[in-house]
Formats: C-alpha cells, sequence, structure tokens
C-alpha cells in the first residue's frame, strides 16, 4: 500500500497505561487512523469514551484482526501474548509497533524479528527512553567522561492500588528485573559502545502474592569488555522504599553525570508513570583538580527546554513508527539491540535463579 495522503489504519491492542496513551497518539496525529481498538476487559471502553466514541471494539485479538484487517497493529498487552500476536500481524502483513519487552523468552523475540524480516514489515519496539532528548544528551554526556564507566540505576516502585494489581498481572510472567531493566540495559549499552561479557544478580520474593518461582525485587551487575560495570535495581510492591527509589548516574575518569529528578523523585511518586522518564535537570561534575587538589571546575547543570511528558513521549515514538513506514528505515540494528538487551535481562533472571555468575555469549 502506497502512503501519501492516505491514513495508516491502526488497531490498537490493550489498553492500559501504555496503550491508552499509543491509542491518544494515533487519535490525534495526522497520517493514523485507529481501525479497532482491543482488550479483554472494559478498559477498551473507557479509551474508546476518552477518545470521543465511535471506534470498533474488539475483545479477541484474532477476530478484530480479521474483521479490522489494518495496516499497522499496536499491541501492549501483558509480556506473555507478545509474540504470538505480533508475529500474526506481521504474517498478515502489517506493520508492528510492541511494548518491552519484545517477548517473554529470548527465542521468542528472535521469532518475531524473523517474521518481521521475512514479511519485509516494520518492527518498532517501544523504548520510549530512545525519543526522550534529555535521556540522550545523558547518554551523550557519559560518553566523554572517558573509560571504564560506572553506571547506576534503579527504579524502585512503591505499588498499590490498580498499580500493584498490574504489576501482579505483569510477574505472572516476567520478574521486575527482565520487564524495566531492558530499558536501562540499552542505555548502558549505548553509554558504553561496549560488549557486555558477564551478568550477576540478586533478587528476593517478598510477597505470596506472586508465583512461587518469581520474586518481585532484583538487582543486576553487568561487567562490560571495556572495565565498565553497571548496576540496575527494580523492586516492585507496597512494601518497596521510596528512598533512594530514583537513581540514574554515571561516572568514570573525567567525571560524573547525573539526572536529577527533584520533582519526580519525592516520596510518593515512585508508581507514578510520568516520574519514570522525567528527568529535570542533568548534573555534570568534572573530575580535574588544580595544583592544590581541589576541583578546578565548577559543577554544571544542564536544563533542557524540551522535557517532553509521558503522553509526548509516546507521540514521538507513534511518530518515528510512522516515518520508519512512510520512509522504508532501516530497523535492523535497532530490532537487534532489543533482542540483546532482553538477552542480557534473561542471563540476569538466570543468574537469580541460579546463584551463579552468568557469562554471555559473544
Amino acid at each position: 500500500m502506497e502512503f501519501g495522503s492516505v491514513n495508516l489504519r491502526v488497531l490498537v491492542v490493550g489498553c492500559g497505561n501504555m496503550g491508552k496513551s499509543h491509542a491518544m497518539a494515533y487519535h490525534t496525529i495526522d497520517g493514523f487512523e485507529i481501525c479497532g481498538i482491543v482488550s479483554t476487559g472494559n478498559s477498551k471502553v473507557i479509551v474508546n469514551e476518552k477518545l470521543g466514541g465511535g471506534y470498533p471494539l474488539f475483545s479477541d485479538f484474532y477476530e478484530a484482526l480479521e474483521a479490522t484487517k489494518p495496516d499497522a497493529v499496536c499491541i501492549s498487552t501483558y509480556p506473555d501474548t507478545h509474540e504470538a500476536f505480533a508475529v500474526k500481524a506481521l504474517e498478515s502483513g502489517c506493520h508492528v509497533f510492541i511494548e518491552k519487552p519484545l517477548a517473554d523468552s529470548v527465542e521468542g523475540a528472535e521469532r518475531v524479528a524473523e517474521a518481521a524480516r521475512k514479511a519485509g514489515k516494520k518492527l518498532v519496539v517501544g523504548y520510549i527512553l530512545r525519543y526522550h532528548p534529555s535521556w540522550e544528551k545523558f547518554i551523550q554526556l557519559s560518553q566523554q567522561m572517558g573509560k571504564p564507566l560506572v553506571m547506576r540505576m534503579n527504579l524502585n516502585q512503591q505499588s498499590h492500588g490498580p498499580k500493584w494489581t498490574v504489576h501482579r498481572n505483569l510477574m505472572k510472567s516476567l520478574s521486575p528485573i527482565v520487564d524495566c531493566a531492558v530499558h536501562y540495559i540499552d542505555v548502558m549499552c549505548q553509554m558504553t559502545r561496549s560488549r557486555p561479557i558477564q551478568v550477576s544478580a540478586i533478587g528476593a520474593r517478598l510477597t505470596d502474592e506472586i508465583p512461587e518461582w518469581n520474586y518481585n525485587y532484583g538487582q543486576l551487575q553487568i561487567r562490560f569488555e571495556d572495565g565498565s560495570v553497571g548496576w540496575y535495581e527494580a523492586g516492585w510492591g507496597p512494601m518497596v522504599s521510596e528512598t533512594a527509589f530514583f537513581i540514574k548516574d554515571v561516572f568514570g575518569p573525567k567525571g560524573a553525570v547525573s539526572i536529577v529528578a527533584k520533582e519526580a523523585s519525592k516520596s510518593g511518586k515512585s508508581d507514578s508513570i510520568d516520574s519514570h522518564t522525567k528527568t529535570e535537570s542533568i548534573k555534570v561534575h568534572y573530575a580535574d583538580l588544580d595544583k592544590d587538589n581541589e576541583f578546578a571546575r565548577a559543577d554544571e547543570w544542564v536544563d533542557l527546554k524540551d522535557e517532553p511528558d509521558h503522553q509526548e513521549l509516546c507521540n514521538r515514538e507513534q511518530r518515528f513508527f510512522l516515518k520508519a513506514i512512510k520512509e522504508d528505515l532501516n530497523l535492523t540494528d535497532a530490532t537487534e539491540d532489543a533482542v540483546n538487551s532482553l538477552r542480557i535481562a534473561f542471563a540476569c533472571d538466570e543468574s537469580v535463579r541460579t546463584g551463579q555468575m552468568v557469562l554471555l555469549k559473544s
């Protein structure tokens, strides 16, 4: 199909936090047209009403795909459906935007990537931080700090109410460090531009409300070929502490770069979707010393005026999706990055379960 002034018809699958935001993006961006909304529960009705109503609603993905015959499918369901839905959509001739993680196994992610290649369709994975100008700046500044780098990041969420329900549902198939860590592993790989060679991780199961095999707190460590190291931790649940829940920090021989989210890191905001991407300020510290071993350069603050909220970040993701389709962009490297970050996250999961360090294959 040639896309000029013709809108791209999108089937929206999943109406939680991300699906709702992507639906709003499709509703407001020129070039898209929603042809159906899918969810198993009542969320599709709520989203439809928020968008002004009138969109066809479905409870079954496969029925919706057959009935609407879309040009593209947006998948924001729980991870255990990602592979099956994405492969079916691609085999049906649709482009696919899919929330991270790409699948609930490395093999599944590879099958989705292969299905996209075979179908000749675009596959965009929702790594939202790649569309955030402040995170792009954070990565750029980190690369000026020399090697090796020490990267410290976390996102602990003191979740309750509906958010705890979402987290419990997610933990039926994935651990927090697999679901969340893919973002930050991706960032670390961009910062170092080096190959990760080994991982180790620990985890703790702090509630009986999740499967016996899973854990709701995890911390991972990655060692890179260039000597860089990084850690990331994620905890979900009403028992999680909000002290130091938001750390985004990197330092090397030449100094340090830190995201300082003054508002987003305040107590009571750890499970707020908007606060997860908010940067507000970037602090740059230089290690240069004078003859008295005192700092030769003052710390600098980078306050970027372009600070998109969660909805605007989703809008930017979808504008990129549209651009990738219209301009036939090569997404091979981005897809490989998505599969690799998932491979590293699952290696961390293996380390939690076995208590052993895991070596990563080259």
